[in-house]
């Protein structure tokens, strides 16, 4: 979809024209630079989506300084498509590309309801990580932070929901390049799940919670899921508040830190009883699924 110009950026052409008479002429490499895409917050609600074409048709509030509130298709990811359902609200980026064409990234929940109950859990979490201050690590026969995140299909996810279960947790990000981190620790995780299933292990969840979650919003973990062919009905990828994000890494034992577009952080993988208390961790990547499977069936 073609949208307008910024009407900053037409007053800039405008100027740009009557000043070319008695300027110098710009040298090539400037002249022929794309313009930067341009990026608006959009919020709205979802009138329709279209996952075979990945388009979502979306009622949206005005976006100051570029355009009135309108009802609009807009390209989205597979992810997006999929998570989309009409009458919900959303929050976004309007992408605005050289062509004047836009499509939406960064697509999240916007119910207030949800909203609210997940910025609340942030908080009391944030409380607690300060109230523990350095022996907020959990550790081994601990029980684990309450917490409220999204899952991929963007979900309220409460940690009280996995109450009477066992869990399997740990960290990645979606983007992470180096086989033997993130990708490594799925494929595991995806091992253990099917081991787990094998050897008839009941009652047991899978959490992989994002590094990541400016970039990895549910789209982006339900799109992660599915080009690994993961099975989600006991398998949940979440994100949320990075504020929330990194009081869980703090209180986990997880480092991690931007350098750069590369993330630096350490690989720990949990295993939580159904009281909610940590019953055994792995930290580093060199664990064994078979291993984390005997442990659950004890």
């Amino acid at each position: 979809m073609r949208l307008p110009a910024a009407p900053s950026l037409l007053a800039a052409a405008a100027l740009a024209v009557s000043l070319a008479g008695c300027g110098r002429a710009p040298a090539p490499a400037a002249a022929a630079a794309a313009p930067a895409e341009r990026r608006y917050p959009l919020t709205g609600e979802v009138v329709s989506a279209d996952v075979a074409h990945k388009t979502l048709v979306v009622r949206h509030d005005a976006i100051p300084g570029y355009m009135p509130g309108m009802t609009m298709d807009f390209p989205v990811s597979a992810g997006d498509a999929a998570n989309a359902r009409p009458g919900e609200r959303i929050r976004a980026q309007l992408v605005i590309d050289a062509a004047g064409n836009g499509r939406l990234e960064s697509i999240w929940p916007d119910d207030k309801a949800a909203r609210d109950t997940v910025d609340a859990a942030a908080k009391m979490l944030r409380q607690d990580t300060t109230a523990k201050g350095g022996s907020a690590y959990r550790e081994v026969g601990d029980a684990i932070p309450e917490f409220v995140l999204y899952d991929q299909d963007g979900r309220v996810v409460q940690s009280g929901r996995f109450r009477g279960r066992q869990v399997m947790l740990n960290f990645i990000y979606s983007r992470c390049p180096i086989a033997n981190m993130c990708p490594l620790s799925t494929t595991k995780m995806v091992e253990t799940q099917k081991l787990a299933k094998a050897a008839g292990v009941p009652n047991v969840e899978f959490v992989s919670i994002t590094l990541d979650p400016a970039y990895d919003t549910p789209g982006v973990l339900r799109e992660y899921a599915g080009a690994r062919g993961i099975d989600t009905a006991n398998f949940s990828f979440l994100t949320g508040p990075e504020a929330a994000i990194r009081d869980l890494l703090t209180q986990f034992g997880v480092i991690a830190q931007f350098r750069g577009t590369f993330l630096d952080h350490t690989l720990s993988t949990l295993l939580i009883d159904e009281q909610g208390r940590v019953a055994w961790r792995a930290d580093g990547g060199d664990w064994d699924p078979k291993e984390f499977v005997q442990r659950m069936r004890r």
